[in-house]
């Protein structure tokens, strides 16, 4: 494709969404994609994404070293292929509430007030069994219950409300609070990536060509600051220079799309000239505001060998096999965490608190598991006030990104997670978890010890949950970096959409909002096409 419409840079969560519709609207889209297609099996069996993280399909950021996390460094694996984090992610459909787009609002994103993006996100969920007026039944992204549901997940449930907590059955209900199952990305027992939901419905179009081990390098600019073109180097190692008409739509998320815009001369002017790059448009808060959702675990040992720990080796790996390729059923099914909380811990009137359940020992990017059969509880602060800053290495785009996490650096995240671990030992003492749990391993098989030693295992074992966000802040205000519609400040014929726009975090996991993001982006780009042709103006 010559001469694109518009270009898409990042065939990711929000990449596929923006793709999907601007190609059935009729527009001559050209979708570029840093990793490999997503034909993986261990993409497409929920339960074995684990597999892919650390793999050619992900790209793995590591930051600074935090002071406040004892000096480790943080490690924020991102999707690297078709359908990005909805390809690699444990695929857990949560919206965030009510309050968190409202707030939005007040900061200034005009139009992103609860009651606007409820439409985008019911447009684009096609749920199993929910509808009326909080859930769509027809969207392209698939939503469903896991076909299987493991012993400690169900363990976890039933100890939670016998530590008070009420029972949901729907977090994306009126009322986010409650402990239950997570409804999940996944469909026919396999996992409903925007790849497989939407690029997949668009993807024969002859309007839409889609190119996978392109690496964008910047965007062209004329004299009028009115994008011309993307600069990337393809598959086979060329660069090359495609021209486009209309608009391009930065999809590679909040640690990628400010590098690209950097590396294009728009951002900080000091660090634009530091590195060589003549500043096209200064925005000073390009790159600032990182935030990221934190969680520490609490583990413990199981009587029996009841974990998953094993089911991927041998004859127990090859028996899930059989009966995912066979009949969609199983274990495989799975998108192992399948269970959670959301809980108000400190009074305010809503949850400040998710777990993330998983049903074996884990351990991180940096770090081995604990040996044996377990579970692992991780409570995770939803709101954090530390802040971190992405900014360019040098000039040479295949140079990863310096960034500051920012993690722990605020002491009321830490308290807040002090106070989810203090829960999760609750929890992990009551009776219907203490009938399998043999004893707690860390922070302690102590039942009562205190909030600095437990504040010791938060600074020593917090990590990422993997929703980097924030860095192209959305506004109203003359220091926002895009307007709130997308449109990158400065420039013309710029947008983003994915979750580097948004201002403060959400509630929960971010793919649903970055795929509520991309729809109203793509509503964005086609309404300003129909204002130009009914102009006059050719579109």
């Amino acid at each position: 494709m010559n001469q694109p419409d518009y270009v898409v840079v990042g065939g990711g969560s929000s990449g596929c969404v923006v793709a999907h519709r601007l190609t059935l609207a009729g527009k001559k889209v050209l979708l570029l994609e840093d990793g490999p297609p997503d034909n993986s099996q261990f993409i497409h069996m929920p339960a074995t994404f684990i597999k892919v993280i650390g793999s050619k399909r992900t790209v793995v950021y590591e930051s600074d070293p935090q002071p406040a996390a004892n000096g480790r460094v943080s490690y924020v694996p991102q999707g690297r292929t078709l359908g990005g984090g909805s390809s690699v992610n444990a695929m857990i459909y949560i919206r965030g509430q009510r309050q968190d787009y409202d707030d939005w609002e007040q900061q200034g994103c005009t139009g992103w007030g609860w009651d606007q993006v409820l439409p985008a996100f019911r447009k684009a969920e096609g749920h199993m069994r929910l509808g009326g007026e909080l859930h769509g039944t027809d969207g392209p992204l698939r939503v469903s219950d896991t076909r299987f549901r493991h012993p400690l997940s169900l363990a976890f449930v039933k100890a939670a409300q016998e530590c008070g907590l009420k029972y949901n059955d729907d977090f994306n209900g009126e009322d986010q609070s409650g402990v239950g199952f997570y409804h999940t990305t996944t469909f026919n027992g396999q996992r409903g990536s925007t790849a497989s939901t939407y690029l997949a419905a668009a993807k024969k179009m002859p309007n839409l060509e889609v190119q996978t081990g392109c690496y964008v390098h910047k965007l062209l600019f004329d004299d009028n600051k009115r994008v011309t073109g993307v600069v990337y180097r393809n598959g086979e190692g060329k660069i090359v220079t495609v021209s486009v008409n209309e608009e391009v739509i930065l999809c590679a998320g909040a640690l990628a799309t400010p590098k690209i815009l950097m590396l294009s001369g728009i951002g900080p002017a000091e660090e634009l000239s530091k590195h060589g790059i003549q500043p096209l448009a200064v925005r000073e808060q390009l790159g600032q505001n990182f935030q990221d959702h934190l969680e520490v675990s609490v583990y413990g040992r199981t009587r029996k060998p009841i974990s998953l720990l094993g089911n991927d080796q041998g004859l127990k790996a090859l028996k899930h096999g059989i009966e995912w390729k066979l009949f969609r059923h199983g274990l495989l099914t799975s998108n192992v965490v399948e269970s959670g909380c959301f809980v108000d811990t400190n009074g305010e009137g809503r949850p400040d608190i998710q777990f993330h359940v998983l049903p074996t020992l884990v351990g991180d990017v940096d770090r081995e598991p604990l040996a044996g059969h377990g579970i692992s509880l991780n409570p995770c602060f939803l709101r954090p006030k530390s802040r971190g800053s992405v900014r360019l290495r040098s000039a040479n785009p295949d140079d990863p990104m310096q960034f500051d996490s920012g993690a722990l650096s605020e002491q009321a995240d830490v308290d807040a997670l002090v106070r989810g671990v203090r829960l999760a030992r609750k929890i992990l003492r009551s009776p219907a978890l203490a009938e399998v749990i043999e004893q707690e391993l860390k922070p302690s098989p102590e039942a009562e010890i205190s909030d600095a030693e437990i504040e010791a295992h938060v600074r020593s074992h917090a990590k990422t949950v993997y929703h980097p966000v924030g860095t192209c802040r959305m506004g109203s205000d003359p220091e926002a970096v895009v307007s709130p519609t997308l449109a990158v400040n400065g420039v013309s014929g710029v947008r983003i959409a994915d979750a580097s726009i948004m201002p403060t975090l959400v509630s929960g996991n971010t793919n649903a909002p970055v795929v509520m993001i991309a729809e109203r982006c793509a509503e964005f780009v086609l309404e300003e096409a129909k204002a130009k042709t009914n102009s006059g103006v050719a579109a």
